[in-house]
């Protein structure tokens, strides 16, 4: 309670202290021109424009004032507000920590004048969501708070998003724990017997010593064994520094918190095990975070049920109707909500790149992880790269834009693990059962000659065929084929330098499926190679297969793209909406592959491949090796 008070009237002491700067203060210049690429909703705050003018009449408040009384991360949080001028255009920001405007604003000389705020708000909602606000001048709207380390305060602005000027602040307000060990990321480690949790918490290595408590199910047991298992923790951090450019390192800085992974190794296939994160305090008292289980992967090769889902572009949405993501991030509730109900029935997941569009906003990132938490919690989430986790200028990418916000691949480097051999490129095999994944980096270069094409060329040449039958390539930005209007327009559907690499070597080493985002829709082609259909099927597959099968599933969240309106002869099927692909393998012969969209759950496209062994074997165009005819 006490450290909640003090929270609070440093806010009311922080805004007494700007009174007299912000009435000297002259009016702001138009802010200078931003090339943050996208439109993620927090950027249209002109935060660096902000003036205060704490105003008789206004006023904030929040309840309740302690969140998480029982542990939990997530609570709704119900705020009244009001003063006698309304307008359409006034909003409540969220901001945490509480005390937003104390302290100087890091490079400040870019503006005509220092900034009286520093940060931008978390979230934020217009205040006539509340209905009358207009019209009684007071109104009220509930916003749901995750734990993020910090206290909170809420401000009400006038004079809309361009011109805000604050007329009231609240109280702040915290979580009962706010450093309590959240969102805990499962991933499958370099081998089939490792997991690694990775999670979230406000404690340093000096507070607290990070751990993992787990053990196999013992049936008839409940979810614990006799004898759990301890496993220390690494953990790391980054800071305004690691960041490449704006709003990164200015308005969209908030601390990350610290990072912590654990190895859990030495696993028995397909056994269930239970595990619980904590942190050892230095009296020897544990803090805990929930507990959970997941199944270990199976046994590369072997013969069992596997279920797979993959998609790409899901990006973040607010349950509270808040930060405007109406259209930004539309389907984003809907696909995580469909993988929570359908937990019990996949067993791995693969979100190829454009996870929360944070675009330099780093508070946006723990509210993607609390969003996946329940499916990452139960299931290994690999991750890839893409555009808004990296790109930025000068920083060794690929693509020279300004796409990430610059983060130039920290936050998503950093949140998550993968297994790769540098976690600054963003490649990696996984061998699941009778599955290889072969994840490339699309923002790094890929043409022969580098060291992503020396890795893609040894991932798909290494996988044993008679175990390991079917092999899958994924990236995030389309190296194959897709009719989006973009691509179609520039005459190739695909990226600039996409394919040309890289068909002889998906050819050569037989690839079934290559999955790709960055485009926000479904399409699926016929089996191809060099721009040509190899089969004229397309539902049911079997025997030799001829060419790769190349499909975009980025439709997970993202405001939808268009495609071509022409309709070129290798695509098979489109559909503009939100979904995400499912791919079981039954044994060594038989593959189902389904779409189905995030409204409903349902297929609405899917085929099946039958062949064995000899049919992966069999010689076909640009495929065959050097024979001899001696004897």
């Amino acid at each position: 309670m006490g450290s909640r008070k003090r929270g609070g009237g440093g806010v009311a002491m922080a805004v007494a202290m700007l009174l007299a700067a912000a009435a000297a203060a002259a009016a702001s210049a138009s802010r200078p021109s931003s090339s943050l690429e996208g439109f993620q909703p927090l950027s249209k705050i002109a935060v660096h424009k902000a003036t205060v003018d704490l105003h008789g009449s206004a006023f904030v408040s929040a309840t309740p004032v302690l969140l998480g009384e029982q542990g939990e991360d997530t609570e709704w949080v119900t705020v009244k507000y009001g003063w006698e001028n309304p307008s359409a255009d006034d909003w409540i920001a969220v901001f945490s920590p509480a005390d937003f405007i104390s302290g100087s604003c890091p490079n400040p000389s870019r503006y005509p004048d220092e900034p009286l705020l520093c940060t931008a708000p978390i979230k934020y909602q217009f205040a006539n969501y509340s209905a009358n606000y207009v019209y009684w001048g007071k109104g009220s709207i509930r916003f749901q708070l995750i734990n993020q380390r910090y206290d909170f305060s809420f401000a009400l602005f006038t004079g809309g998003l361009e011109n805000p000027k604050l007329v009231a602040v609240s109280e702040a307000i915290s979580f009962k724990n706010p450093k309590a060990p959240v969102y805990p990321r499962l991933a499958q480690g370099k081998s089939y017997d490792e997991m690694t949790v990775t999670w979230t918490s406000g404690y340093d290595i000096s507070e607290a010593y990070p751990f993992v408590e787990w053990g196999m199910v013992v049936a008839g047991a409940g979810d614990s064994a006799a004898a759990p298992t301890r496993t220390a923790a690494g953990t790391l951090t980054f800071n305004r520094g690691s960041m490449c450019g704006e709003p990164a390192r200015t308005v969209g800085w908030r601390d990350p918190g610290f990072i912590h992974t654990a190895f859990l190794r030495d696993l028995w296939p397909n056994k269930e095990y239970y595990y619980k994160i904590g942190h050892e305090l230095s009296d020897g008292s544990i803090v805990w975070g929930k507990q959970y289980t997941f199944r270990a992967p199976p046994f590369p090769g072997q013969n069992s049920l596997q279920r797979i889902i993959i998609f790409g572009d899901m990006g973040k949405a607010e349950r509270d109707g808040s930060n405007e993501f109406a259209n930004y991030q539309p389907g984003s509730l809907n696909t995580t909500d469909r993988l929570v109900e359908d937990l019990d029935n996949y067993d791995i997941v693969f979100h190829i790149g454009d996870l929360p569009y944070a675009n330099g906003y780093i508070s946006q990132w723990d509210q993607f992880t609390a969003q996946v938490a329940p499916i990452t919690a139960k299931k290994p989430y690999m991750i890839a790269s893409g555009n808004h986790e990296r790109d930025w200028p000068n920083t060794g990418g690929f693509f020279d834009v300004k796409d990430s916000g610059g983060e130039c691949g920290v936050p998503a480097e950093t949140m998550y693990y993968y297994p790769a051999e540098n976690r600054a490129n963003f490649w990696y095999k996984v061998d699941y059962g009778m599955f290889r994944f072969c994840i490339a980096d699309s923002e790094h270069d890929w043409r022969e000659g580098t060291d992503q094409y020396r890795f893609i060329e040894h991932c798909l040449s290494t996988v044993d065929r008679k175990h390991q039958p079917w092999l899958i390539f994924a990236a995030h930005r389309v190296l194959g084929y897709s009719s989006n209007w973009w691509y179609a327009d520039q005459g190739s559907f695909e990226e600039p330098e996409g394919r040309e690499s890289l068909q002889r070597l998906w050819q050569r080493h037989r690839v079934d499926v290559a999955f790709f985002g960055h485009v926000h829709n479904y399409e699926r082609t016929c089996p191809m190679y060099q721009s040509q259909c190899v089969s004229g099927e397309r539902r049911r597959y079997s025997g030799t297969m001829n060419g790769t099968i190349f499909v975009v599933a980025g439709g997970g969240g993202s405001h939808l793209s268009d495609y071509t309106s022409a309709i070129p002869k290798w695509s098979v099927f489109r559909d503009q909406d939100f979904g995400f692909v499912k791919l079981t393998a039954f044994n060594h012969s038989s593959l189902l592959f389904e779409y189905k969209k995030s409204s409903d759950g349902k297929v609405y496209d899917s085929f099946t491949v039958e062949r064995d062994y000899r049919d992966v074997l069999s010689c076909v165009h640009d495929s065959c090796f050097p024979t001899t005819l001696a004897s």
